[in-house]
């Protein structure tokens, strides 16, 4: 299953180590080196009491740098989801927040509500139905890979094998590979929404 991947309309198949994966593992160490520049710039700014006029045009340029790493993320999820899922195009340290490796975003900002003090009680407020909307959200999408991952071992397990080399045994295998298969495109939207 690891070696090819069949997208969510089912036409196309490509190796796991296609061009899909290694331009995005490109496009992503130059997408992490603007970042770098962006972060150094936002920490010499705040370091330097820019004005928040300066603050919000390097944090907007930093949002919209995001919006384009999320827009090379589909794109490659749709070459190539078992690699964007793997992770190992991020550092060690990144891949320890992979939400599908067990790392949750609403835990990250209960951590940082401790931090961010003194927050006004709108602000709060607002931080806290972030972190119940995350969780609600998370949840959902653990059910489905649930879901998903008990689907395809249904799937795997409901065709008997019988005797070797048989071409009727060889046929369903395949349709249950194939199936199974198809059911692996969802991964991709899985990935999208987590």
């Amino acid at each position: 299953l690891q070696g090819i991947f069949i997208s969510s309309s089912g036409d196309q198949s490509q190796s796991a180590g296609g061009n899909g994966a290694v331009a995005f593992d490109m496009e992503y160490a130059r997408w992490l080196e603007e970042h770098n520049k962006h972060i150094n710039e936002l920490r010499a700014a705040a370091n330097a009491h820019a004005g928040d006029d300066d603050l919000r045009k390097i944090v907007d340029s930093i949002m919209s740098q995001y919006d384009e790493f999320f827009r090379l993320k589909g794109v490659a999820a749709k070459a190539d989801v078992f690699h964007v899922l793997s992770g190992m195009w991020k550092t060690p340290a990144e891949r320890c927040f992979m939400w599908l490796g067990g790392f949750r975003s609403s835990e990250l900002l209960k951590l940082l509500a401790g931090q961010l003090e003194p927050l006004t009680e709108q602000q709060l407020t607002g931080i806290c139905n972030l972190q119940q909307s995350s969780q609600q959200a998370e949840d959902a999408l653990s059910q489905g890979m649930e879901a998903l991952q008990q689907s395809l071992a249904e799937t795997l397990a409901s065709g008997s094998l019988g005797p070797a080399g048989s071409s009727g045994n060889v046929a369903s295998y395949m349709g249950q590979m194939a199936m199974a298969m198809g059911k692996l495109g969802t991964l991709e939207n899985f990935l999208r929404q987590g």
